[in-house]
């Protein structure tokens, strides 16, 4: 290495690190204490910023955040009109955060923030993008394992660029790779496949999941499944060129039975008429045809979204910002 480049690792930087909170009143605390005990880790070369992003909470979370930026300068809180959604609330964070990197970080510590002094190392040593793996997954449930493996399995098949597997948004992100980002227009977003999508040097750093130790996760299965669908059908024309081959195949087939029944009668003379079969390939094409339309819609619905180009968040309150008048 270069006395230049040992310099430039020297450099005095800021990582901001963008917390999505809702409803997490019990958690704001536990996680300010964490992130002090990172502090203590890092240089003195090294600052942490903390941008909370309180998305339309229901609690007194906007309050305990509130509380503790009356405390720490270094504390800074986005209150959005409403609840837009996660991927809403981590526009918004990186929009307003200011670090020479940026870590997106769950409040609930089940994103372990002591894996962060490794992350920033790697950083430091020329990555742009350090992405939290996770290592173990056996403390989640048979079914949660099953829908993840499945899942990521499924993303990485249809994505433009692979995907790596058990990595969520819980990664440290390089200015420019932020600033890219944001000029990413979509209203319909999925992070994780924005970020692979574009490129740069990347790491990671393995880990182990703990236990969620205050509140209840706000992800039930039926947004797990919204959200694998946005991230399918935002990163992947696959499933509309896949029914295109299936609608070719089926045609073909039809095209060959009705061949076969033209010269079976022309032959042997008409048979009497199948009520059940009849029934059978009506229902079959009826469901196919259901199905494929319902995917068309899908992309019909993000399309909407995109035209009507509505604002992707909308800001309530700040609380802590350096730039405020």
């Amino acid at each position: 290495m270069g006395k230049a480049d040992s310099k430039a690792q020297q450099m005095p930087v800021v990582v901001s690190l963008v917390i999505p909170v809702f409803n997490e009143q019990d958690g704001i605390a536990d996680f300010a204490t964490a992130i002090e005990a990172v502090r203590q880790q890092l240089d003195g070369q090294t600052r942490l910023e903390l941008v909370f992003v309180n998305d339309g909470s229901s609690d007194a979370t906007e309050l305990a955040v509130m509380e503790l930026a009356a405390q720490d300068n270094r504390v800074s809180l986005i209150n959005l009109s409403r609840n837009f959604g996660k991927e809403a609330a981590l526009r918004a964070g990186l929009e307003y955060a200011r670090g020479d990197a940026v870590i997106p970080i769950d409040v609930d510590l089940q994103d372990p923030p002591d894996i962060i002094p490794q992350m920033i190392a790697k950083w430091r040593a020329g990555a742009k993008i350090v992405a939290a793996r996770r290592a173990d997954r056996s403390r989640d449930s048979w079914l949660k394992r099953l829908t993840a493996a499945a899942f990521y399995r499924l993303i990485d098949k249809l994505s433009e660029r692979p995907m790596p597997g058990n990595v969520g948004d819980f990664q440290l992100l390089d200015r420019v790779v932020v600033d890219l980002l944001l000029q990413m227009d979509e209203r319909i977003r999925f992070n994780r496949a924005m970020v692979v999508w574009a490129g740069f040097q990347a790491d990671e750093v393995p880990y182990t999941r703990p236990e969620r130790t205050k509140g209840e996760t706000g992800y039930s299965y039926w947004k797990m499944w919204n959200f694998a669908l946005d991230g399918i059908f935002s990163s992947s024309t696959v499933p509309l060129r896949m029914w295109s081959y299936i609608g070719f195949f089926l045609s073909m087939l039809a095209f060959l039975y009705a061949t076969y029944i033209f010269f079976h009668t022309l032959i042997f003379g008409a048979d009497s008429p199948g009520y059940a079969s009849t029934v059978i390939f009506i229902l079959m094409f009826g469901g196919l045809n259901l199905m494929a339309i319902g995917i068309i819609g899908e992309y019909v619905g993000r399309i909407y979204a995109e035209v009507r180009k509505r604002p992707h968040f909308i800001v309530r309150s700040t609380v802590g910002l350096k730039d405020e008048g």
